[in-house]
C-alpha cells in the first residue's frame, strides 16, 4: 500500500473516530508548500453538518494526530497543512527503490478491459495522425501496473471501400489478371499482384477517382460488396491486400514499441453481423427507413440531433455502424470483458455515442459493462494546421519518423558509430515522438514542433532518456547494490523524496482520467529536480559514508521510478548518447 493510501485511511479513522463521519479523506498536494507538503480540506465541508466554526474543527483533528506529521498548522479558515516526518519518508521510500509496486494502490475489484486502438486502414499508408496509437498502447501498460487485465486490439480497418476502390483500380491497371476472370477456376496466385509502395500510389489516384467519376465509385462499391460476399477472384485479392498493407502497419507500430494481443479487423466480426442484425430484429429495436434498416437511438430529453444507427441497405450490404456493433458482439463473446474502452479521434465522438446507445438500449451489452469512447486530438504543423508534407500532401507516419530520426541522429555522440549508433538513434527518435505525443491533454490538438520535441533540455522524451542514462552510468560506476536511505541530507535530496511521494495520485489519476499528461509532467519534474541534485551534490566523492549511501540511494530509487514510467509510455533507455 503507498504511503498516500495508508495515511488517507488513517486520517479517516482519526475523524470518524472524534464523531466526524465520512467514507474516506483525501490528502492533497498543498498549493502553499511554505506551510506544510500536503493539505488536508475536510474541516470545512462538516462546519455546516454540524453546526460548529471550521476552524474549531480543524483543531479538534490536528489534536489527535500522532508523530507521523510535523509542522502541523491550520491556514485561513480551516484548511490543515501537514508535513511527514522524515522517518516516514525514508522508511517508505526505502521499501519503493527496488519495487515500484509500493507507489501503486492496485484495483480492489480486478477488471477485464478490452482496448480499441490503432484502428489502421488496410490499403492505406499509415498517416501522422496514426502516432496516436500511443495512447491506447501506454493506457495497456498502464492498466497492467494496477493489476487488471488488459486486452489490445489494433481493429483494422479492413471491411471497407477503400479496399473497394484499390481492387478497382488494379483492375484497371491490370485487366488480365485471374481475379477479375470470373470463369477462371485455377489456383490464385500466391504472390501479391501489388506491393506497399504500389498501394501508396494507388489508393490517393483511386481516391480522387472516386470524387469525380460516380460511375468509377459506384464500380468500387460493388468491388467492396464482392469481397465482402466471398466472390473468390476478389476475395483472393483482398487478401493479398490486406496482407501486404497489414506487414507494412504492423511493421510501423512495432517500431513505436505499440503492440497488441489480437489483430483482427472489421472483417473478423463479418460473422457476427447477421446474428447482431437478428438480434436487434428479435428485440423490436429495428424499422425500415428509405431501404435502409435502422435503428433509433435518440432520447427524449435529448438536447442535440442523434442520428439514428445505419444497419443494412437494400442490397444486403452491412454498414459501418453494424460492424461496430458486430464487432461489440464479438467481444462479448469472446472476451466476457468488464469494459470496452476505444481510442479514436475527438471528432467520432457522435458515432460513439451512437454505437452505446444502441447497445445498452437492445440489451446488446448490460449496464454493468462500461462502453467508454477516449477521443484525442489532432497533430498539428508548425502553421497550427493539418500536419503536411512540403509539397502539401498528407504527412506520412513514416515521413515523420524519418524528420525526427535525421534530426537527432546528429546530435549522437561522434564516437558512437556503426550499429550502435543507429539503435540509440531509433531508441531516441521513438522517444521523442511518444513524449511530445503523450505529454498534452488528451482531447487537445497540438503543434508538432520538431525544434522543440528533439530538444536535450525542457520537456521532451530526450531530456528524460539522457537523464535516465546520466543515473544509469552513476550507479554502474558507484555500485547500488544494498544501498539505502540513511537520512536527509539537505533539501535537494528532501525535495526528490517529497516528489516521489505525489506518484500514487499521479497513477490513479493518470488511470482513471485515462490521460498520460499527468505521467509524463511528473517524469519532467522528476527529472529537474534529479539533475539538480547531481549538479549541487559530488555524489560518487561525498566523504560522509552514511550521507554518500543516501546519495547513491536517491539515485537509484529516481532511477528505477524514473524507468518504470518510461517504460509506461512505451519508452526504452539506452546505455550512452
Amino acid at each position: 500500500m503507498s504511503l498516500i493510501k495508508e495515511t488517507e485511511n488513517y486520517l479517516t479513522k482519526v475523524i470518524n473516530s472524534l464523531g466526524y463521519q465520512v467514507d474516506s479523506v483525501k490528502l492533497e498536494k498543498s498549493k502553499m508548500p511554505e506551510y506544510g507538503q500536503y493539505q488536508i480540506n475536510v474541516a470545512m465541508q462538516f462546519a455546516k453538518r454540524y453546526g460548529k466554526n471550521p476552524r474549531d474543527i480543524a483543531e479538534d483533528i490536528v489534536a489527535s494526530f500522532d508523530s507521523r506529521f510535523i509542522n502541523v498548522n491550520i491556514q485561513g479558515p480551516g484548511f490543515i497543512n501537514v508535513t511527514f516526518d522524515n522517518e516516514v519518508l525514508t522508511n517508505y521510500l526505502n521499501k519503493c527503490i527496488d519495487d515500484f509496486s509500493n507507489f501503486v494502490d492496485k484495483s480492489e475489484n480486478k477488471r477485464k478491459i478490452v482496448l480499441d486502438y490503432g484502428g489502421a486502414n488496410i490499403a492505406k499508408e499509415l498517416h501522422v495522425g496514426h502516432l496516436r496509437c500511443n495512447i491506447g498502447e501506454a493506457i495497456r501498460r498502464l492498466i497492467k501496473v494496477f493489476g487488471d487485465e488488459s486486452i489490445g486490439d489494433v481493429h483494422w480497418g479492413d471491411w471497407g471501400t477503400p479496399i473497394g476502390l484499390v481492387i478497382r483500380e488494379i483492375q484497371e491497371l491490370y485487366p488480365d489478371l485471374p481475379y477479375f476472370d470470373e470463369s477462371y477456376t485455377g489456383e490464385y496466385p500466391s504472390v501479391s499482384p501489388v506491393t506497399n509502395d504500389d498501394l501508396g500510389v494507388i489508393y490517393p489516384r483511386a481516391s480522387l477517382r472516386k470524387k469525380e467519376d460516380e460511375k468509377y465509385a459506384e464500380e468500387a462499391r460493388e468491388m467492396t460488396l464482392k469481397f465482402q460476399k466471398g466472390v473468390p477472384g476478389i476475395r483472393a485479392l483482398w487478401q493479398h491486400i490486406v496482407n501486404v498493407s497489414k506487414t507494412d502497419c504492423q511493421a510501423v507500430y512495432d517500431y513505436l514499441n505499440c503492440h497488441f494481443d489480437y489483430s483482427y479487423g472489421e472483417s473478423d466480426a463479418d460473422p457476427f453481423s447477421k446474428p447482431v442484425i437478428d438480434f436487434l430484429n428479435k428485440q423490436g429495436a429495428t424499422e425500415m427507413s428509405n431501404g435502409i434498416l435502422i435503428m433509433h437511438v435518440a432520447n427524449e430529453d435529448d438536447k442535440k440531433e442523434m442520428p439514428p444507427l445505419l444497419l443494412k441497405k437494400s442490397d444486403g450490404a452491412v454498414l459501418y455502424d453494424t460492424t461496430d456493433l458486430a464487432t461489440i458482439m464479438q467481444r462479448m463473446q469472446d472476451f466476457t470483458p468488464d469494459a470496452i474502452w476505444y481510442f479514436a479521434d475527438e471528432r467520432q465522438s457522435l458515432h460513439f455515442e451512437q454505437i452505446f446507445r444502441g447497445s445498452y438500449k437492445s440489451g446488446l451489452v448490460p449496464e454493468t459493462v462500461e462502453l467508454k469512447f477516449n477521443g484525442f486530438g489532432t497533430i498539428n504543423g508548425p502553421d497550427g494546421k493539418p500536419f503536411k508534407t512540403r509539397d502539401g500532401g498528407v504527412m506520412s507516419l513514416k515521413g515523420l519518423i524519418k524528420l525526427v530520426y535525421d534530426k537527432i541522429e546528429p546530435k549522437i555522440k561522434e564516437d558512437i558509430t556503426g550499429e550502435e549508433r543507429a539503435v540509440i538513434a531509433n531508441k531516441l527518435t521513438v522517444a521523442t515522438l511518444k513524449y511530445a505525443d503523450l505529454l498534452p491533454s488528451r482531447k487537445t490538438d497540438y503543434i508538432f514542433d520538431i525544434d522543440k520535441f528533439t530538444s536535450f533540455e525542457g520537456k521532451t522524451g530526450i531530456y528524460a532518456v539522457y537523464t535516465a542514462t546520466r543515473m544509469k552510468s552513476l550507479l554502474n560506476k558507484v555500485g547500488s547494490n544494498n544501498v539505502s536511505i540513511k537520512s536527509v541530507p539537505n533539501q535537494d535530496v528532501l525535495d526528490i523524496l517529497v516528489k516521489l511521494t505525489e506518484l500514487t495520485k499521479v497513477l490513479n489519476a493518470s488511470y482513471s482520467e485515462v490521460s498520460t499528461s499527468y505521467i509524463c509532467e511528473f517524469i519532467y519534474e522528476l527529472c529537474s529536480l534529479y539533475n539538480k541534485f547531481y549538479a549541487n551534490n559530488n555524489i560518487a566523492n561525498e566523504e560522509n559514508a552514511d550521507t554518500k549511501e543516501t546519495f547513491i540511494a536517491v539515485t537509484k530509487l529516481a532511477y528505477n521510478t524514473l524507468s518504470n514510467l518510461l517504460d509506461i509510455l512505451g519508452i526504452e533507455i539506452v546505455d550512452k548518447m
